[in-house]
């Protein structure tokens, strides 16, 4: 078997496809042959050492595959199930891998293997933020950051599902034309326009009670200074770079404000919780409410070009590594 490890971390040459060999699943656990694997910015958080990790290590957190053998104490799997997963544990790039039976979840027919992987981690994330972190409701406004990722255009979807208007960012033209087809309201080229002062002309002056805001340091003041006053910066991803020496003082100055700082593993952190996101995403994508763009695959000795084309936003959409 193959699986792409890091000795070190930084840039994507760290990235090495190495032989792996697989003992037999311990209790608790199956062995899973991957058929897809999901590629997301937290994976260069890892490789670059935004996120310290215990090394020699893995990489990626979702994937959709066959169950090829179980372990001892199994029973809500057997061989030849086809499952997905999307909160780790990390370690998806690979052509095979042992995992917790507790982090899986069975793979409808109506799901193709390519779309789970390309919706787990992702799709997970959005029904997270939008029904716990601030549960949305049909008829508000919600602006939300780099809307033509993975993780937007899975958001936009679904937030018109529940009948919210979305306001979203990108950085160019192309990008938001996609957007748009997807059902986002208005898209704002943040390379163009202030972001903050069309966010208010949009909204009559008011601002968003909520603006979700994957980005990190480069969008915090825009996001701020577009919220309503009480409303609630959810500030769940740094693809610029994490938020530093921030002054709450600020929260108050612009209107009473909160500021949260979310993770998919907390909220998925028992088996119940895992079942229950998981079951929401399979249902909004089976009915076809949602519909997951898998946009580029690479093969999974690839790796380190696909993190570079994800780094230097040529992507759009859902990307998969194929083993």
């Amino acid at each position: 078997m193959k699986a792409i490890k890091i000795h070190k971390q930084g840039g994507p040459e760290v990235m090495q496809y190495e032989d792996i060999t697989l003992d037999a699943p311990e209790r608790g656990e199956v062995r899973l042959r991957h058929t897809a694997i999901g590629l997301n910015y937290l994976d260069t958080y890892h490789r670059s050492g935004a996120y310290v990790l215990p090394l020699p290590s893995g990489l990626g957190f979702e994937a959709a595959g066959v169950i090829e053998a179980v372990g001892d104490g199994v029973t809500d799997f057997k061989e030849g199930d086809r499952i997905a997963y999307g909160a780790g544990p990390i370690g998806s790039y690979a052509q095979a891998r042992n995992i917790p039976a507790n982090r899986l979840a069975k793979l409808p027919d109506t799901i193709p293997d390519e779309t789970a992987a390309a919706m787990m981690l992702k799709g997970m994330t959005v029904r997270y933020l939008l029904r716990e972190t601030y549960k949305v409701k049909a008829g508000e406004t919600i602006l939300w950051h780099a809307v033509a990722g993975g993780v937007g255009l899975i958001a936009v979807q679904w937030a018109k599902h529940l009948g919210v208007r979305v306001i979203g960012t990108t950085s160019s033209s192309e990008k938001a034309a996609l957007a748009k087809s997807m059902g986002c309201d208005e898209v704002i080229n943040y390379t163009e326009e202030d972001v903050a002062e069309r966010v208010r002309e949009l909204t009559d002056g008011k601002g968003v009670p909520v603006v979700y805001d994957g980005v990190g340091q480069a969008t915090l003041e825009s996001s701020l200074d577009s919220l309503s006053s009480f409303g609630l910066l959810v500030s769940f991803g740094s693809a610029s770079g994490p938020v530093k020496n921030f002054d709450t003082g600020v929260l108050a100055a612009k209107g009473s404000l909160y500021l949260t700082r979310p993770g998919l593993m907390t909220y998925v952190a028992s088996d119940e919780a895992l079942q229950a996101n998981a079951a929401d995403l399979f249902q909004i994508v089976g009915s076809g409410a949602v519909k997951i763009e898998v946009k580029q695959a690479y093969a999974l000795a690839d790796a380190a070009k696909a993190h570079k084309d994800l780094e230097g936003r040529k992507t759009t959409g859902s990307t998969v590594l194929l083993p």
